[in-house]
C-alpha cells in the first residue's frame, strides 16, 4: 500500500481522525514531572468521555460529553507535602489546539474538578486544567481540614499552583512546545484563587479574570458568622424567606428611580438608604408584610456589616437590592431555616474546622474581635489574598480583569472596590491602569443570576471571540494585541432563549458606570453612556 500524500495526513492530524503523534498521549505516562506522579494518560475518542455531572448539582452534561472532540486526558497527583494529594487534570486537543492553557477554578471549599468546564474550555481549542485542591468533598463541607493545615495551604493558594505547573510540563510533553500564553478565571472562591495567582505566582498567567473574589477570607467568614448570629441568638429576629419579597419591593420603591429608570434594578446601590424601620410591623402585629422590631435590628445589622468594639467596620455590609430571587438572601444570608443558609455553612464550616479545630464549635460562642484576631493568625497567609502590590504581574506583562455583581449577597460587591482602590493607592493611578481593570455589574447576583444582565464572557461556556461581547476575548486581546478594554456589552437571556437577548447593558470600567440618556429602549444598551 501506498503512503497517503503528506497533505492528506496533515488533513487527517487537523480533523481529529488521527491523534497528535499518534501514541505521543499514552507516552505521557512516563513522563517524569518533578513533586507529581501521572497516574493515567489517554486518548480519549471524540463523543466517547463518560464522566460525572457538573459540580453543585448543574444540568445534565451527557449532551456536551458527546460533543467532545477527541483529546488526551491527563490525570495526575501533586504531593508537595506528606501530606499533600491534590488530584489534577490536563484535558489536550488532539487537533486544532491554539497553543493557550486555559486553568480553570473551583468554588466554595473546592473538593471537586469541573469536568464540563474541562470540556468547554479543551473543545474551544485550549489545553484545560482543573484540580480538587488536594482534597475531595462537597464545596461547602471543609470537614477535610481538621487537623490537617497542609492541606488548608493546598487549598488556599498552593493547589492551583501546582495544578498550572503540572498543566504546563504535561502540554509541552504533549505538543513538543510550550503555551504561548495562559490564562486563568474564577468567580467566588475562584476569584480568590485567581488574585492569589496574580499576587503570589505572577509568572503563571498572563492574563487573569477574577468575579466576585472570596479574597478576604477570614473577614469574610466572620461576617457569615456576625451575620448567623443577628439572625438566630434571639430566635424572634430571624426572617423567613415569606418576608424577603417584602424587603425587596420596599427596597426597590425607595430606591428603584435614583439613576433615572424604573427597572427593579439599583444601577449603583450605595447610593440607596434604605431604613428597614420604613417596613417594622404596628406593635403585636407579624405578617409576610412587615418585619418585626428584632426582624428589623438584624436586617440593619447585615447591611451596616460588622464593626469592632471602637466603631470601626471589619468588613461591607450587603448592599440593599440583592435580597430577591432565587439566588438571594434567602439561600444565602437568611436561609430556609435558623442557621441554615449557604453563609452559615460556610462560616461554621471554617471556624469549626480550620480556626478553632473543633468539630463541635458553637457558632454562638463567636466573639468577633477574638475570633477574627485567631483567624489572621491562623490561617490569613494561606486562605487571604489582599495584597495590593501587584508589581511582579504588572512587570512581566500581566492583565487583571476584575468583575462583581452589585446585587451580590454572598459576598459584599464593595469588598472588590475595595481591593480595586487598594490597587491603585499603591501603585499609583497610571501604573495601575496599565494591567488592571473593574467592571461592577448593576442588578448581578453572586457570579450570575439577578434582574440585571449577567452574560459577558465571563465563563468559558459563554466565550465569544468578540471583545465588545465577552471579558475573556477582551482580556485575550489585552494580553496578545495590547488594545486596552473599555465599555462592554452585558447581556440577560431568558432561561428557554440563550440566542436573543432580553436585554443588554454596557458593563463600564470602574469608576464610571452606565447613565440612561434620558431616551430610548432602556432594555438597550444604546440607551446608555459611561460616565462617572
Amino acid at each position: 500500500m501506498k503512503k497517503p500524500h503528506l497533505w492528506l495526513a496533515f488533513f487527517l492530524l487537523v480533523s481529529g481522525v488521527i491523534a497528535f503523534g499518534d501514541d505521543s498521549c499514552e507516552k505521557l505516562a512516563g513522563a517524569k514531572i518533578p513533586g507529581a506522579t501521572i497516574t493515567l494518560a489517554q486518548t480519549v475518542a471524540a463523543g466517547t468521555f463518560a464522566g460525572p455531572p457538573a459540580p453543585f448539582g448543574g444540568a445534565d452534561v451527557s449532551a456536551l460529553y458527546k460533543r467532545l472532540p477527541a483529546f488526551c486526558r491527563v490525570v495526575a497527583e501533586a504531593k508537595p507535602t506528606a501530606d499533600s494529594d491534590i488530584k489534577i487534570e490536563v484535558w489536550l486537543p488532539v487537533a486544532g489546539w491554539n497553543g493557550k492553557l486555559q486553568g480553570l477554578a473551583n468554588g466554595g471549599f473546592a473538593g471537586q474538578i469541573d469536568y464540563p468546564e474541562l470540556g468547554t474550555a479543551m473543545s474551544k481549542g485550549y489545553a484545560a486544567t482543573g484540580t480538587d485542591t488536594g482534597h475531595a468533598g462537597s464545596p461547602i463541607d471543609a470537614s477535610w481540614a481538621l487537623g490537617h493545615p497542609e492541606k488548608v495551604v493546598d487549598f488556599g493558594h498552593r493547589g492551583i499552583h501546582e495544578m498550572t505547573r503540572v498543566a504546563k510540563e504535561a502540554v509541552h510533553a504533549f505538543y513538543g512546545k510550550g503555551a504561548q500564553r495562559a490564562y486563568f478565571a474564577g468567580c467566588s472562591d475562584g476569584g480568590r484563587e485567581a488574585l492569589m495567582e496574580a499576587q503570589r505566582y505572577p509568572a503563571d498567567y498572563d492574563g487573569i479574570l477574577a468575579g466576585a473574589p472570596a479574597n478576604y477570607w477570614t473577614a469574610l467568614l466572620s461576617t457569615a458568622a456576625t451575620d448567623t448570629q443577628a439572625l438566630t441568638l434571639d430566635p424572634g429576629s430571624f426572617i423567613p424567606r415569606a418576608k424577603i419579597s417584602t424587603i425587596a419591593a420596599a427596597v426597590n420603591a425607595a430606591c428603584d428611580e435614583l439613576d433615572g429608570v424604573r427597572d427593579g434594578i439599583l444601577n449603583d446601590p450605595r447610593q440607596c438608604h434604605f431604613d428597614p424601620a420604613t417596613i417594622q410591623c404596628k406593635a403585636g402585629e407579624d405578617t409576610d408584610k412587615c418585619l418585626t422590631a428584632p426582624q428589623a435590628a438584624a436586617l440593619k445589622a447585615i447591611y451596616a456589616g460588622p464593626h469592632d468594639a471602637h466603631g470601626h467596620e471589619v468588613f461591607p455590609g450587603f448592599l440593599p437590592g440583592a435580597e430577591d430571587g432565587e439566588g438571594g438572601w434567602g439561600t444565602w444570608i437568611t436561609g430556609a431555616a435558623p442557621a441554615k443558609s449557604l453563609m452559615a455553612f460556610f462560616g461554621i464550616g471554617y471556624f469549626s474546622n480550620m480556626v478553632y479545630e473543633k468539630s463541635d464549635w458553637d457558632y454562638k460562642t463567636f466573639r468577633l474581635e477574638a475570633a477574627l484576631k485567631l483567624a489572621e493568625e491562623k490561617t490569613a497567609s494561606a486562605l487571604n489574598a489582599t495584597d495590593a502590590d501587584l508589581k511582579p504581574f504588572q512587570a512581566r506583562g500581566g492583565k487583571l480583569i476584575l468583575y462583581h455583581g452589585w446585587n451580590d449577597p454572598a459576598i459584599p460587591a464593595l469588598n472588590t472596590v475595595n481591593y480595586y482602590q487598594s490597587v491603585v493607592a499603591k501603585m499609583g493611578e497610571h501604573a495601575s491602569d496599565s494591567f488592571v481593570r473593574l467592571y461592577m455589574v448593576p442588578g448581578m447576583q453572586h457570579c450570575g443570576d439577578g434582574p440585571g444582565t449577567d452574560a459577558f464572557g465571563e465563563y468559558v461556556q459563554l466565550r465569544s471571540d468578540d471583545p465588545q461581547h465577552s471579558m475573556h476575548a477582551a482580556l485575550e486581546l489585552w494580553v496578545e494585541k495590547g488594545a486596552a478594554p473599555s465599555a462592554m456589552i452585558a447581556s440577560k437571556f431568558a432561561a428557554d432563549d440563550k440566542q436573543h437577548p432580553t436585554m443588554t447593558r454596557p458593563l463600564c470600567a470602574y469608576p464610571q458606570a452606565a447613565k440612561y440618556k434620558g431616551s430610548g429602549d432602556t432594555n438597550d444598551a444604546a440607551s446608555f453612556v459611561c460616565a462617572k
